[in-house]
């Protein structure tokens, strides 16, 4: 055990003998996401490091506060990648942050998710115990699968220390193609692509134009590249700068994320139709993953409860969930209200990892 672990177990001993709540902070880049943070500040950016790295094994094992483009350096020598395409709000992110806050990128439908890639973790709870979870192998799970439980937890049930990987080789080759099409056709495109056999890696759609990520074998990505040119609605055009703009994208360096209004997250079913449309969106995993800007049911009189529960009937009717992803009223439920039965499992999930609530209260919602 590392002295920063030793000296975040003796910070979680002394909190909870104090009956002191812990706020959970890494590298500061998602502190925009879930429920306004509370309690005292616990620091696990200077956990951080690669533990072990095994490229013919495809396994990576880190701390919790290695930040990103530590991680992705290391793979890099090895032309690997991490599959999920982790984003980076801020000048840094960590990997526990990522993990925490379950946030994947553009190529998470084909790719898989960050809880997709996780084998194991180390976790200090809320009785300052270091627990370990899964390992190295992707099948060396029994019982409950504690480690991708990790996974949108926003820190409710303990600090993570450590965390294993499975990382994927680099495609020897990417491009991006582009067409104008309007919202609507690029859903049912998008769909329709996604269905058949192709190397695309991303779709999404902004400003009536959609953009597909080719990646793979260069033969395979040549000829659909090819094939796409004179099939795709109203052709279609390879995007010189196309890496660029994934990495924005991934990142919401793009200026529609740069608005001020409120910025709402849809995750539907990806063939959804298509509803608020005089609204500004971006249409991204397919169709999946929808990004609202401001809100088209909002007046000076509507409260945000109100507003919630409206946009949750929206989400709901497209057999999805919404969040308030950035920016509102961050003091009122943020996420998609939880039925009964899950948020008594939410419960006695806390009260089992953290039972005097110390870490992140009510980071994810209120009642937890």
């Amino acid at each position: 055990m590392s002295d920063i672990s030793l000296e975040l177990i003796e910070q979680v001993e002394n909190a909870r003998a104090e009956s002191r709540q812990l706020n959970i902070v890494g590298l500061n880049s998602k502190i925009f996401l879930g429920r306004a943070a509370q309690g005292d500040a616990i620091n696990i950016a200077g956990h951080s490091g690669i533990v072990d790295y095994q490229p013919i094994e495809l396994v990576l094992t880190v701390r919790g506060g290695t930040p990103l483009s530590e991680i992705e350096a290391a793979l890099e020598e090895h032309h690997q990648m991490l599959s999920f395409d982790p984003p980076s709000f801020g000048a840094e992110s960590s990997i526990g942050g990522t993990l925490a806050c379950n946030q994947s990128g553009p190529g998470r439908p084909w790719g898989g998710s960050v809880r997709d890639m996780v084998l194991g973790t180390r976790l200090i709870n809320g009785k300052a115990e270091q627990l370990r979870f899964g390992g190295q192998v992707m099948k060396n799970v029994a019982g409950y699968d504690v480690s991708r439980l990790q996974a949108g937890a926003m820190g409710a049930f303990g600090i993570i220390t450590e965390l294993s990987l499975k990382v994927l080789p680099k495609p020897a080759s990417t491009i991006t193609m582009v067409c104008e099409l309007d919202a609507a056709e690029a859903i049912q495109s998008m769909n329709q692509l996604a269905g058949k056999a192709n190397p695309l890696s991303a779709a999404c759609w902004l400003d009536n134009k959609l953009y597909l990520r080719l990646s793979g074998a260069r033969s395979a990505v040549d000829a659909t590249a090819k094939c796409w040119q004179s099939t795709l609605p109203g052709g279609g055009d390879r995007l010189e700068h196309g890496t660029q703009f994934w990495s924005d994208l991934r990142d919401h360096q793009l200026a529609f994320f740069s608005k001020q209004q409120p910025l709402w997250r849809f995750s539907l079913q990806s063939n959804a139709e298509h509803f608020f449309p005089e609204a500004d969106w971006l249409i991204d995993w397919g169709g999946a993953q929808r990004w609202l800007r401001g809100s088209p049911l909002e007046s000076d009189s509507t409260s945000s409860v109100l507003i919630m529960n409206q946009m949750e009937q929206v989400a709901m009717r497209a057999n999805g969930q919404v969040s308030l992803f950035r920016g509102g009223d961050r003091s009122a439920e943020v996420f998609h209200s939880q039925p009964s039965a899950l948020k008594t499992l939410h419960q006695r999930l806390k009260k089992s990892f953290d039972p005097d609530g110390l870490f992140n209260p009510g980071r994810l919602y209120r009642w937890l």
